[in-house]
């Protein structure tokens, strides 16, 4: 993490260093797995918050696209918040798109950017990136050192290099690049795979620990929080993964959920018929099949250790609220009432 020369930071009156600082927020991406967790948190802590997205949803009070620029700038005006966090973003990675097919990524921030930069009431900003801008087992030698494989990840760099080419609009900003993001409200992909585990159809690859730097989402939306409380000093024109601090084992995380679930015992094949299921999984989705439960990409990704340097992350928001064990029992408990 570097930080970014630029303007001098602004100043405003939620900016004290009080645990009890409140301010009005506007999230967008409301409708969305971590919008959705990051408005309930903060409504539950005493926060005023608004979200904005272009489905509706239980946290979402204002209904607009951003790539409508006139709706959404008399949207966020209208509504005047104090600091806004930026989450709405096309997120599925489609092995046949073009960043072209991505616009809320690229013309969607540069509407909200916009919009920001007339709404005077707003000081700060926090901007959703992803660790997708390398891809996962590069690491990058800077905020700036890009190195995307996907058409999704070049689009979130797009994100960044807007960002900070407008100066975040204006405010004191950040940009958080989320790791994959795991718990209670995640993505059918992610209940597809609670559900193998608990109909016995998973299965582990090879017989080494995996080692990730996995998000919880309990702990991410904390994580957001906490740097809307923090000093200028600290998250101003920074760049940060937000994840949990000690990385997950995928294994030991499979082995977790096949408990709580009172599932069977999970087998292990070896990676070499993996390798050759991924082929054919590759071969259905050149012959047109939309979807496939191995392909390459997804074996490498999961294959692949990445671990991150929280040390910033975790300077600023502290120890996290939940713990592995709680997290796994938190979405075994929300997965077996969708049942």
């Amino acid at each position: 993490m570097v930080n970014q020369p630029g303007k001098p930071v602004k100043r405003s009156r939620f900016l004290l260093k009080n645990s009890q600082i409140r301010m009005k927020v506007l999230v967008t991406g409301s409708s969305g797995f971590i919008g959705q967790a990051l408005a309930q948190r903060l409504k539950a802590e005493g926060w005023e918050v608004q979200g904005l997205d272009k489905l509706p949803g239980p946290s979402t009070d204002f209904v607009c696209d951003i790539l409508d620029a006139r709706q959404l700038q008399e949207t966020v005006q209208a509504c005047a918040p104090d600091a806004l966090v930026h989450l709405a973003a096309r997120i599925d990675i489609d092995e046949t798109a073009d960043v072209s097919d991505y616009p809320a990524n690229v013309e969607g921030v540069r509407n909200v950017i916009d919009a920001v930069r007339r709404t005077p009431s707003i000081k700060r900003t926090a901007w959703t990136s992803s660790q997708l801008v390398c891809r996962v087992d590069y690491a990058p030698k800077s905020d700036t050192d890009y190195n995307p494989d996907s058409s999704y990840g070049r689009s979130k760099v797009l994100t960044e290099q807007i960002v900070r080419e407008q100066d975040g609009g204006g405010t004191q900003w950040c940009l958080v690049r989320p790791t994959t993001v795991w718990g209670p409200g995640m993505s059918a992909h992610y209940r597809r795979f609670l559900r193998m585990i608990q109909r016995g159809y998973y299965f582990h690859i090879g017989r080494e620990p995996l080692l990730k730097s996995f998000s919880y989402v309990g702990n991410i939306t904390y994580q957001y929080r906490q740097l809307l409380k923090a000093s200028p000093e600290q998250m101003h024109r920074k760049t940060f993964y937000l994840a949990d601090y000690e990385p997950l084992d995928l294994v030991a995380w499979g082995d977790a959920f096949q408990r709580g679930l009172r599932a069977r015992p999970i087998p292990r094949i070896p990676v070499l018929l993996a390798r050759a299921m991924a082929h054919s999984g590759d071969a259905a989705i050149a012959l047109g099949l939309k979807q496939f439960p191995l392909t390459s990409r997804r074996l490498k990704n999961i294959l692949t250790e990445y671990q991150f340097d929280l040390t910033a992350t975790e300077a600023i928001c502290g120890p996290l609220p939940s713990t592995f064990q709680q997290s796994v029992d938190e979405t075994v408990e929300w997965f077996s009432n969708l049942s």
